[in-house]
């Protein structure tokens, strides 16, 4: 009855008016992310990590371990200077 790409053409016509041309980018990249998202979360189990995402873990392993003798060293010095203090 229409030429193939005509019910497309109703289609964007419609999604334009309700949402807009501004907001027609936010829609289109928060349409990607949602794919994208869906895609890998099919592709394989959270259980599996890569060499790179291992390497990445390590490192902020290596991060949370070094602030935390930080914070520790820092607490330590508050209460020696409250203790010379009193």
């Amino acid at each position: 009855m229409f030429p193939k790409g005509f019910e497309w053409v109703v289609i964007l016509i419609v999604v334009l008016l309700i949402f807009g041309p501004k907001n027609l980018p936010k829609l289109g990249k928060s349409l990607g992310k949602t794919v994208k998202n869906i895609r890998e979360g099919m592709s394989g189990s959270e259980d599996e990590a890569t060499p790179e995402q291992a390497e990445v873990i390590e490192e902020e392993d290596d991060e949370v371990a070094q602030l935390e003798a930080q914070l520790a060293e820092a607490k330590a010095k508050k209460e020696a200077a409250a203790k010379d203090a009193e």
